[in-house]
């Protein structure tokens, strides 16, 4: 398959497996979980899930990594723009989801908070 094919499909796959990324923290907590804390806990994850500025950025991220590694490719010796463009892209969709991942789990840590429980980490 030809690197062209290869990175939208790559691209793709990373983003539809970012949205999850992040949500299913399990929050240490200061002290039993109260009866409404699995639902408030369903609740925040939702939230997180559904932040869609995350995976925004995270294909941001990807173009800019995208043009960065097609101009480095092009500079370079081999003068694989293609190749630098490729790669390129698929470190900054990397970089973009692991962002993504810590603002969501941030959002559900927060979300919790907000809701009266006792979370620590």
């Amino acid at each position: 398959m030809k690197p062209m094919m290869i990175a939208p499909l790559c691209l793709t796959g990373l983003l539809g497996a970012c949205a999850d990324m992040g949500t299913n923290v399990d929050p240490l907590l200061d002290g039993a979980p109260n009866a409404q804390f699995q639902s408030d806990l369903s609740d925040c994850r939702s939230l997180a899930r559904n932040q869609k500025q995350l995976d925004h950025e995270t294909m941001a991220s990807a173009a800019i990594g995208a043009g960065i590694g097609g101009a480095l490719g092009e500079v370079d010796d081999d003068g694989d723009a293609l190749g630098g463009a490729v790669a390129g892209a698929l470190a900054g969709a990397a970089m973009g989801a692991s962002e993504a991942s810590e603002a969501r789990e941030t959002i559900v840590l927060n979300c919790l908070r907000g809701r009266g429980h006792a979370v620590v980490n």
